[in-house]
Formats: C-alpha cells, sequence, structure tokens
C-alpha cells in the first residue's frame, strides 16, 4: 500500500534541515529548499534551479507541493479581482483583490465554508467543509501579490482576514499563515497591514492578545443590542456583548491596538435611534473606529440596504461622540466579490 506523500510546507526549516542531514546531505540544502518554497514561491520540485536533479527526484519520491491553482479569475468594472482558488483536494474558496488610488488590500478566506450561521451572508450558507492549512492561506496572499504587481504595478500592500470562514475558528494556521507572510523568509509584509476580522469569539481575541499579535483586529458588530445580534448572528448566543465587551477591553490593555468594528445598517432593523445610541455606547469601552458597510444582496430580500438618511444618522452621532466613522462602499458587487457575497457561486 502506497503511503500518502507529505506536504512538504508542513515541515519547518529544521525539520528540513533534518531530512536531508539523515539522508547523507548537508544541512544548508535545507534552507535552500525552504527559500524556494517560501520567498520564491516554487509551485514544483522542477523549479529549484540551484538544486541537483538527484536530489529533486528524492523531494519528488518523499513529497508534494499542495500548490493552490487559481481556478477562474473574473475583473470587475471598478478593478476588483476575484479569484477562485482550487485547492489540492478539489475544494474551492475565494480571495479578492481591492484597488484604490494608492494601495491594493488581498481579502483572503481561512475557511472552506464556515463555522458559524450570519443570517446576513452568503457564505454561512456553505457548510464549513475544512479549515484552511497555513500555505493555502499563503498562497492565495501571494497569487494576489502577483496580480497586483501586474495589473496595478506596485506590490500588495494590505491583507484582511475577511473572505470565507471565521479566521479565530481556524486560530493555529492563520498565525502560522501570517508568520510566513511578514517573516523576512516569507512575503516580508508589515503586521500593521493586516486584519483580522472575527466575529466576536471572546475567548480567542483573549489569546490573540496574550499572545502579542502585531496585526490589527476588527469585530462585525452589526449591532450593540443583544437581541438584534442574536436575531442576525444565531451563534452570537454563545458569545454576549458583555463578554466580547471584557474581551476587547481586554485586548486594548495588552496591546494598545485600537478596534475597527463592522457594521452594516439594514433597514428595518438596526436603523433606529435605539440601535445608534447603543452603538455609540458600546464604542466607548475601548478607543475604537467604526466601518459603516454598504450591504450587498444574496439573492433574498429578507435584508435590505437602509435608507442614506439612516446611514447619515449614524455618522452624526458617532462625530458627535468624537468616533471615527467611515463610510465603505462595496467593491466588485458585478462579480459577486463583495462584503458577504462570497460563495462559491462556480
Amino acid at each position: 500500500m502506497q503511503t500518502e506523500k507529505k506536504d512538504i510546507r508542513a515541515l519547518t526549516k529544521e525539520q528540513l534541515r533534518d531530512f536531508f542531514v539523515s539522508n547523507g546531505d548537508k544541512a544548508f540544502r535545507g534552507n535552500q529548499v525552504y527559500e524556494w518554497l517560501w520567498q520564491k514561491r516554487a509551485h514544483t520540485f522542477e523549479d529549484m534551479t540551484n538544486i541537483s536533479k538527484e536530489t529533486r527526484a528524492m523531494l519528488e519520491a518523499n513529497f508534494v507541493i499542495n500548490h493552490i491553482k487559481v481556478d477562474t479569475m473574473q475583473r470587475s468594472e471598478d478593478g476588483t479581482v476575484k479569484n477562485a482558488v482550487r485547492l489540492h483536494d478539489d475544494l474551492i474558496v475565494e480571495s479578492v483583490l481591492i484597488p484604490t488610488k494608492t494601495r491594493t488590500t488581498a481579502c483572503v478566506s481561512s475557511q472552506v465554508g464556515c463555522s458559524l450561521d450570519c443570517e446576513f451572508c452568503a457564505t454561512a450558507r456553505l457548510k464549513r467543509m475544512r479549515n484552511l492549512q497555513p500555505d493555502e492561506i499563503f498562497d492565495q496572499v501571494a497569487a494576489i501579490d502577483k496580480e497586483s504587481r501586474l495589473y496595478y504595478g506596485h506590490p500588495l500592500s494590505n491583507i484582511v482576514f475577511m473572505g470565507m470562514g471565521e479566521p479565530l475558528m481556524n486560530y493555529p494556521n492563520v498565525m502560522k499563515a501570517i508568520d510566513k507572510i511578514t517573516s523576512p523568509e516569507g512575503l516580508g509584509m508589515s503586521p500593521k497591514r493586516i486584519t483580522v476580522s472575527t466575529s466576536g469569539v471572546s475567548k480567542m481575541i483573549k489569546k490573540m492578545a496574550d499572545d502579542e499579535v502585531k496585526f490589527k483586529l476588527a469585530v462585525s458588530l452589526h449591532s450593540a443590542i443583544e437581541e438584534i445580534r442574536n436575531e442576525i448572528m444565531p451563534f452570537t448566543k454563545s458569545f454576549p456583548l458583555p463578554e466580547l465587551r471584557e474581551a476587547l477591553e481586554y485586548w486594548y490593555k495588552k496591546t494598545k491596538s485600537k478596534v475597527t468594528y463592522e457594521y452594516v445598517v439594514w433597514k428595518g432593523i438596526n436603523d433606529d435611534k435605539k440601535s445608534i445610541d447603543a452603538l455609540v455606547k458600546f464604542c466607548k469601552y475601548v478607543p475604537c473606529k467604526v466601518n459603516l458597510i454598504e450591504y450587498n444582496a444574496i439573492d433574498d430580500g429578507d435584508f435590505q440596504q437602509a435608507s442614506e438618511q439612516a446611514t447619515n444618522d449614524y455618522i452624526t452621532a458617532l462625530e458627535k461622540n468624537n468616533i471615527v466613522v467611515k463610510v465603505r462602499r462595496s467593491r466588485g458587487k458585478d462579480i459577486d466579490a463583495a462584503c458577504g457575497q462570497l460563495a462559491n457561486k462556480s
């Protein structure tokens, strides 16, 4: 019976060095291969041109490189690029390149499907099939970096973990991926340019604070009234707002890093004064800013974008209380690449 070959990128640099030593080669060969895998982003052992044919054949006999493949790429009329990414087991996730005049942002996925059940999100309708491995997350970023250079003439500038899945439900792999993305031996990006977005998994927010992470934190809040939040995001019954508040206070105390609240205003759900007052009050617990996000319909009529007036009422109330607020217009709607729309229609 043939055993399945191990993905070589699951090995640390030390393990690679040990592998070569135990096969009668020099340890530095492990460094060379590691560089090919991460810094030079080799897709095959054949790409490793400064390594002898015999050594490449030995690697081929022992390992695989489970590289992602960009299955289909769509470009929106606003310049947004959406990749449907095929994984080694034929599952598909989506990631998005969002350009502005000054920068390009990668929106990456952390799970195939999602563990959560937010009523307004297309991804939540797909059952969670599995967590993504660190290299699969890294590959999404590397692919978008390549597209950024190709289409926009400069490297990727920012990364948001706001694609498919709840990043904090795949914490170890997300952390390992960020480690590779920020390492000089990987993509060498600054952690300050990375934002991890969670729907509010309180105990994991505390864990991130204890791990002294250097990236930014965003929370999908959408309501600071418990009943409304539970209705639109049923899983939040396990993470009530007082518990979330305590976790965020802990986060700020440990990291001194502001929290961003992601907030969609819907007609007849959270477009009233009571909802606005509750958000203003919640924003006073820790230094924060609010992104008001334009809603993107996902086929049914249960959720509808609130009026311009309702959004303006939020802005007025937040600014009056010295809370930084921005309205995020959706990009890539014509190719289902906007917030909450990633659902593998392919």
